[in-house]
């Protein structure tokens, strides 16, 4: 453990050197989510609070926040979380239940999701996410064999995986409990669980979700609206053909900064899920690709740092770092999927850009995580005599 002031300084340098472009990256997505929730975000601040600033002077605050949080997580050891994996847990699965008992959990459009704590909403699902990955991967790391061995060893997680899933369900938050689900069977496939139990448990739950909602009317009707929104465009298609018509304005290159026409009271949430309808309208397929790609280059740059840190068995680490990949990547994928039409409407923020306090603040911790995960394989490899200087300069 690093006790001197001189060494703890070192290692602050080497924290933040550890990997540019997962820095550069994140820091790119998180200025760009601010000029987006700003120029999204004036009209109805205006409308609302008569000061064009609210919602951006708020976003400042998550941020400013988000890298307090991400400064202290970078200088706590991957130890600390595997042991306090299951604490965290069950701290996560409390917040979840209480957020559902009556006049302690905050409803907001039929959804009671929130803790209201006066100056902010807390939205304990968002922080599940994470705390899920290091119980997971705390798990995994000590039942590596019986995962890959025994359908005991595959099914015991899932469970825990399963009940944080109802809980999601009743409030009801369908689009965090699918990126749980998916990001789940996703670390567990990694970890080299068999392939037919996998399927199986899948097509089960598939059928068992089908099952109870074609029992569902509300269900049933959002799913009519999704195949066809045009149909019913002022009723229950309205979000998706206002988000529609907002791609169709954008073009190549977009209206500019701030020209946006859906956002004046057209489209509902556009400054939290369709944050990025109004970003491809104001810059266009060029703007839309750009933050696609950089995604890409984050969970592709999660993905190898978890690799590197599998091939020295460093599988808690591993598995972290994918689980943080896959989760960017799904809920990436779900949103930007529910904006374009590809999937149904779901309350589900993009990452690192839409507003909100604890989407963004989660999503820096694991970004934080991240960053101390790279740092510590780092210095394995360094120390280590298995693996050669060519192998560390390339990695780093």
């Amino acid at each position: 453990m690093i006790r001197s002031k001189r060494n703890i300084s070192i290692d602050r340098i080497h924290i933040l050197q550890c990997d540019r472009v997962v820095l550069f990256t994140t820091l790119a997505l998180v200025l760009l989510g601010l000029v987006m929730v700003f120029s999204a975000s004036v009209d109805i601040s205006y409308r609302r609070y008569h000061n064009t600033f609210h919602y951006f002077n708020r976003q400042l605050i998550y941020c400013a926040a988000a890298f307090f949080l991400a400064l202290v997580t970078i200088r706590i050891p991957m130890s600390w979380w595997q042991k306090m994996s299951m604490p965290l847990l069950l701290l996560g699965v409390f917040l979840l239940l209480i957020v559902l008992v009556p006049f302690i959990g905050h409803e907001v459009n039929g959804s009671r999701r929130w803790l209201n704590f006066g100056f902010f909403n807390v939205q304990p699902s968002e922080m599940v996410k994470i705390v899920l990955i290091l119980y997971l991967s705390a798990y995994l790391a000590k039942h590596l064999n019986e995962v890959r061995e025994k359908l005991s060893g595959f099914l015991r997680p899932l469970i825990i995986v399963m009940f944080l899933m109802a809980l999601l369900v009743v409030e009801p938050d369908y689009g965090s409990a699918a990126v749980i689900f998916a990001t789940a069977m996703g670390v567990i496939f990694l970890a080299g669980a068999r392939l037919s139990a996998l399927i199986t448990f899948f097509v089960v739950c598939f059928a068992t979700v089908t099952s109870i909602g074609l029992m569902q009317p509300y269900l049933l009707s959002r799913l009519n609206c999704f195949v066809s929104p045009w149909a019913d465009p002022f009723n229950c298609g309205y979000q998706l053909t206002q988000s529609m018509i907002a791609f169709g304005r954008g073009h190549w290159f977009g209206l500019g900064l701030g020209n946006s026409v859906q956002k004046l009271a057209y489209l509902p949430e556009a400054v939290t899920d369709f944050i990025y309808a109004i970003l491809a309208e104001e810059l266009g397929v060029f703007g839309s690709i750009t933050v696609i790609a950089l995604f890409g280059v984050l969970i592709m740059r999660a993905m190898l740092i978890g690799k590197a840190a599998e091939q020295i068995r460093q599988y808690y680490h591993a598995y972290v770092a994918y689980g943080i990949a896959l989760l960017l990547a799904f809920q990436v994928f779900f949103n930007i999927g529910v904006n374009t039409g590809l999937l149904p409407t779901k309350g589900l923020t993009l990452p690192l850009l839409s507003y909100g306090g604890s989407s963004l603040i989660a999503s820096i911790f694991a970004i934080a995580l991240l960053i101390r995960i790279d740092y510590e394989v780092k210095n394995l490899l360094n120390k280590s005599h298995h693996f050669s200087t060519k192998r560390v300069r390339n990695y780093g």
